[in-house]
């Protein structure tokens, strides 16, 4: 089942949104608040945003088995791999500004934030932001994960997927086609309604043996709609409807679970992260062994397999266009990935020191004290 927001799923793009921390200096020594990694345009790309980004992706490898020292040492090889990857998402945000996109993005924020309240049958935002809260989660700093991730998609659906999307001709759409024709093949569907039972805040033995009574009380007749009402923590509004989905997209554990499940009937508790789930089947689509042609799948086929080339020859002419300057300490590595060619600014010292208009790749907020 393809995964909603919820208040776990946030947890993987949350991100806590560090204050650059201020080091304690004596009488007239400067005080360091953060360094600058690169200038991008009127942006900047900082070590903290770089050891953020590090961070994240030492955890994950540790949570894939990786050791300390494993996770640590692999991070470090693609450092400058990280740096090129924050320098390309300033200027995606910077294009999405450009193209007056940002109240669309916060519009779709709000949509989704109130989907998850919705769906975790909270009331209000000011509730969601709580319950964020009780989950370890910053709510200021999630929507701004999310923000830059709505625009960061907006930019490159509008800019380069629609372009290819609408560009296609019939002649290489029917070509395509004939070429790829397993691709057209219709997959077996199923139509699914779930009552979903939360671990948030409960023993999950209380929990488990409550989702075994609801099944058995469907399984001998009990109304599922009904119960999905009365039980289900998300989606209850719907009774417990979750839509039509292709088996071919569905969580291994989830066609586990109603594999063997006819129309009406209910599988067993199925165990997830965030609790249990009843699942019944509604409805069954038998797939086809002969391809079928429709537009719209062909011309969504064709933009997948072209975008990933398209998005970076995109951004190629965004770094070209931009002004880009790489610290030193790290230019030698990332400035070969960007594929650009950047003379670096040696900054004056003494009373000579102005640096020239856009030029900022230094150490940000070293002040003395007065």
């Amino acid at each position: 089942m393809k995964s909603k927001f919820t208040i776990a799923a946030l947890i993987a793009i949350a991100v806590v949104m560090l204050a650059p921390a201020m080091a304690q200096a004596q009488e007239g020594e400067p005080v360091v608040v953060d360094e600058v990694i690169a200038q991008v345009n009127d942006g900047v790309v900082t070590l903290s945003q770089l050891k953020r980004e590090m961070k994240e992706r030492m955890d994950t490898l540790k949570q894939n088995g990786m050791t300390e020292q494993q996770a640590t040492s692999e991070v470090e090889k693609h450092k400058a791999e990280l740096i090129a990857t924050l320098i390309n998402e300033q200027l995606l945000l910077q294009k999405g500004k450009e193209l007056a996109l940002t109240e669309k993005v916060e519009a779709e924020v709000n949509k989704r934030m109130l989907e998850v309240a919705k769906q975790n049958g909270i009331t209000s935002i000011e509730k969601l932001d709580e319950a964020m809260r009780q989950a370890g989660l910053d709510p200021v700093g999630t929507r701004q994960t999310l923000r830059a991730e709505i625009m960061k998609q907006a930019v490159l659906e509008g800019e380069v997927d629609s372009k290819i999307f609408f560009s296609l001709s019939t002649e290489e759409l029917r070509r395509y086609f004939d070429t790829h024709r397993d691709k057209f093949l219709k997959p077996e569907a199923v139509e699914l309604s779930e009552i979903f039972l939360s671990l948030a805040g409960k023993h999950e033995a209380d929990v488990k043996a409550r989702a075994t009574q609801l099944v058995t009380q469907l399984r001998g007749g009990a109304d599922f709609g009904t119960l999905a009402t009365a039980y289900s923590e998300r989606g209850a509004e719907n009774k417990g409807k979750v839509g039509l989905f292709q088996v071919i997209d569905l969580r291994p554990d989830i066609l586990g679970a109603i594999k063997n499940v006819k129309v009406g009937g209910v599988g067993d508790p199925l165990r997830t992260d965030e609790g249990y789930q009843i699942l019944r089947v509604d409805a069954r689509t038998a797939g086809s062994s002969t391809p079928t042609f429709n537009e719209n799948q062909v011309r969504e086929a064709i933009t997948i397999e072209r975008s990933p080339k398209a998005h970076e020859e995109y951004l190629q002419t965004l770094r070209e266009d931009a002004y880009i300057k790489v610290s030193k300490d790290y230019s030698d590595s990332v400035l070969p990935l960007l594929k650009i060619k950047q003379d670096f600014i040696v900054e004056k010292t003494g009373d000579d020191k102005k640096p020239p208009e856009k030029k900022k790749g230094r150490l940000l907020g070293i002040f003395p004290k007065p």
